[in-house]
């Protein structure tokens, strides 16, 4: 006989082996690690719309892993957008590859519990364990260096192409002579 499991806990997989081998059964148990790490935090980060990089900044530094509904609207307004980028970001992690699939949302909502009917989130939440991960990818990204838009090596938008000179409504390099007038 033979058993695989896919994407089991260590606890429940140490006692299923245990248990096969009791019974002289071939078993793989196969575990996934589906905790957050402070690279796929600073992926799914670097995956965020601006105001929902934002949301999450402020659970995350402002909240240390709580904070009210109310104080993120009042900064960020309405909370439609960030909310559904930050649950599109976990499917989109999967199927690229950046985490396994069975990894948790690392903000979830909090419901008013004296009004669970109405499903007005009353703050969002992030696991303590998960805030310090993310902390340090906050960091992070903090001081990986910018793109170099504009810089030496790339290009600016604003900069003129190669032959034009300022002012010009033609390019000097269809001139024999740059000092030459056009035709």
């Amino acid at each position: 006989m033979k058993i695989t499991i896919e994407g089991a806990d260590q606890a429940f997989a140490e006692k299923l082996v245990a248990l096969a081998a009791a019974h002289d059964a071939e078993l793989t148990v196969t575990t996934v690690d589906t905790n957050w790490t402070v690279d796929r935090a600073e992926r799914y980060l670097r995956n965020l719309t601006a105001g929902a990089r934002r949301f999450a900044e402020m659970v995350i530094l402002d909240g240390n892993g709580y904070i009210d509904a109310d104080q993120l609207r009042s900064t960020i307004g309405k909370l439609n957008g960030p909310t559904v980028a930050l649950s599109r970001a976990i499917p989109r992690g999967v199927r690229e590859g950046w985490w396994p699939e069975g990894i948790s949302a690392p903000i979830s909502p909090v419901w008013d519990p004296d009004n669970p009917s109405w499903h007005k989130n009353i703050a969002y939440q992030m696991d303590q364990e998960n805030v310090l991960v993310f902390r340090d990818a906050l960091a992070r990204l903090s001081v990986a260096p910018a793109p170099s838009w504009g810089g030496d090596d790339v290009p600016s938008a604003l900069d003129l192409p190669a032959g034009w000179a300022a002012g010009d409504d033609v390019p000097r390099a269809l001139f024999d002579d740059p000092g030459q007038e056009p035709r």
